[in-house]
């Protein structure tokens, strides 16, 4: 599986606005839902909001890895956002996140979406990988540099 094959450039978000988590699910929600008709916002808000609810995607190191599964999907959809400022997401490090990556699988998908979240995962371990894309240019920089992290693995 390719992180990068997920990835629709218009779902590069590189100067995100929000300054809650909240307001992240929805800037990175929206432009997900923007190309795909069969699913809404509200609905994908409400799903990401409920598995928060159990424990936020926070996973420390300036990274959120916010994920959900909907019904409605038949593939994967994958958004990378970046907030120069950074977002209080109930990181368990306590400190502020900076990348996100939201992920969204359909139902039926458990062992693609496992696998996605740890490859993912995996790539944001490197420490210079983070450095990379928190100083990127913008989105084709982004995107280029996920692509060659993404041919690592």
């Amino acid at each position: 599986m390719k992180i990068i094959d997920l990835l629709d450039p218009k779902c590069i978000l590189p100067n995100l606005k929000a300054s809650s988590k909240r307001e992240v699910l929805e800037e990175l929600a929206a432009a997900l839902v923007s190309g795909h008709k069969e699913v809404n916002l509200q609905t994908v808000v409400e799903v990401l909001l409920e598995r928060e609810r159990l424990g936020s995607t926070g996973i420390g190191d300036n990274i959120a890895i916010p994920h959900g599964k909907l019904a409605q999907l038949s593939q994967m959809l994958l958004a990378f956002g970046r907030s120069p400022q950074g977002v209080d997401f109930d990181s368990m490090d306590g400190k502020p996140s900076h990348l996100f990556f939201l992920l969204l699988a359909p139902v039926n998908s458990s062992g693609l979406h496992l696998k996605a979240l740890a490859k993912i995962s995996r790539m944001l371990m490197s420490q210079v990988f983070r450095d990379s894309l928190m100083g990127s240019d913008g989105v084709e920089d982004i995107l280029r540099l996920i692509a060659e992290k993404d041919a690592e693995f």
